[in-house]
This record gives structure tokens, C-alpha cells and sequence, in this order.
């Protein structure tokens, strides 16, 4: 009785439109895995940072005083993102357009919305990156490996015909090996899929948690903008 074949020998033997499959899904599978480490730390630390500088924005610290702190951190090689960059950008166009004269409360307020508008497209481009890929190893590679499956049975039946005996025997490693490509294919699949699914997830949550932001601050610029508007009329 012969020895069963390993999946380490069936690839061997597999043939070079197969391995060349095989090589391509495990590449993808690796890719896609470094991605989903890299989403796992990059939203988990997005929402400590959300976390931690709501507790600071809402604790009735100074805006002028919050925005120093990020400015220090800044020089000291801190990259600020998330909320406190929303807030950076919103404050910053908001104190320039205050020192303009005869600038009207609203263009103060609206000129704020936008900077942070723009600084929430950098922040959604930042959390969303690597997705598109996660969602093409998902959808593509059942694909890629039904292709290898479906080429390397070809090959088997091909040397079937030439064959003296046609066996089940004779055939039965040729189509093992080309199964393997599909398992393979889902292999990478199934983990890409359920990654993007959940970071997709995450991701519009954090996005709706800025937006809810943008808009709370930029409520609060308008009663500011208006006091000082009463203010320097008095």
C-alpha cells in the first residue's frame, strides 16, 4: 500500500500555472494579514485618541490652551490626528478669520466648518486605507484559486489520455493538488473578508463620532462668534 501523499509534496508536484496560483494567494494572504495588524492597532489607538481628547475638550479646559498643548506636542514630533486634528484645523481658521475686521459671524463659522471638513477627509482617507485591497483579496481570490483548480484538473485529465491504465489511482494526485488551489483561495478569503467587514465598521463609526464633533464645535464657534460680535459692539 502506498503512502499517502503530504500537501507539501502535492504542491511540489503540482504543475507551473498552479504553483504560480499558489504563490500568488499565499503573497495576498500575507499582504492582507500585515493589513489587519496594522487596522487592528491604527483604529484601536484612533479611538483611545478620540476618547482621550473628548475627556480633555469637554473637562472646560481653554480652547487657546488645548490647542498650545497640541501645538508642544507638535515641536516635540507628536503626530496629532483624530479629533484633536478636527479641532486643530477648525480653531485655527476660526482665529484667523476673528482677527479680520468687519468679518461676519457666520463666514467665521462657515470658514471653521470647512478647515475641519477637509481635516475629516484626511482622517477618513487615513482610516480607510489598505480596505480596497482587503476587499479585492476577499472577493478575487476564490476566484484565483477556482482557476488554479480548474487549470490543474486539465493537466491531470490531460496525462490521463496519455496514460496506459486509467485509474482512479492515476488521476486522484493531480486533482488533490489542484483542489488545494481553492482551498488556498478561501484561505485568503474568508480572514480578508471578515476584516474589512469588521474596520468598515469601525471605521464609519469613528467617522460619525468626528462629524458629530465637527458639528458640536462649530455650535459652540457660533455662540463665541456672536459674543464677540456683541462684545465689540458695546
Amino acid at each position: 500500500m502506498t503512502d499517502e501523499l503530504s500537501v507539501i509534496e502535492l504542491i511540489l508536484g503540482a504543475s507551473l500555472t498552479v504553483k504560480f496560483v499558489m504563490a500568488t494567494l499565499v503573497a495576498a494572504s500575507v499582504t492582507s494579514w500585515f493589513m489587519i495588524v496594522q487596522r487592528v492597532i491604527i483604529l484601536g489607538r484612533a479611538n483611545e485618541e478620540l476618547l482621550d481628547f473628548e475627556d480633555r475638550f469637554w473637562s472646560g479646559m481653554d480652547l487657546a490652551q488645548l490647542y498650545r498643548e497640541g501645538s508642544d506636542a507638535i515641536e516635540e514630533g507628536v503626530d496629532i490626528t483624530g479629533g484633536e486634528a478636527l479641532f486643530r484645523a477648525g480653531f485655527k481658521e476660526f482665529s484667523k478669520l476673528s482677527r479680520q475686521p468687519n468679518m461676519d459671524a457666520e463666514a467665521m463659522v462657515e470658514g471653521s466648518r470647512r478647515a475641519m471638513r477637509v481635516a475629516l477627509m484626511r482622517e477618513s482617507d487615513r482610516l480607510e486605507r489598505h480596505l480596497p485591497f482587503l476587499a479585492s483579496v476577499g472577493s478575487t481570490s476564490p476566484y484565483i484559486g477556482l482557476f488554479g483548480t480548474v487549470w490543474g484538473i486539465m493537466h491531470s485529465f490531460r496525462g490521463l489520455a496519455t496514460s496506459s491504465q486509467a485509474t482512479l489511482a492515476a488521476v486522484a494526485p493531480g486533482i488533490s493538488e489542484a483542489l488545494i488551489a481553492t482551498a488556498m483561495g478561501l484561505f485568503a478569503a474568508i480572514p480578508a473578508v471578515l476584516a474589512y467587514n469588521r474596520f468598515a465598521a469601525k471605521a464609519d463609526a469613528l467617522l460619525n463620532r468626528y462629524e458629530s464633533f465637527v458639528d458640536e464645535f462649530s455650535g459652540l464657534l457660533q455662540r463665541q462668534s456672536y459674543a464677540q460680535k456683541r462684545g465689540n459692539s458695546q
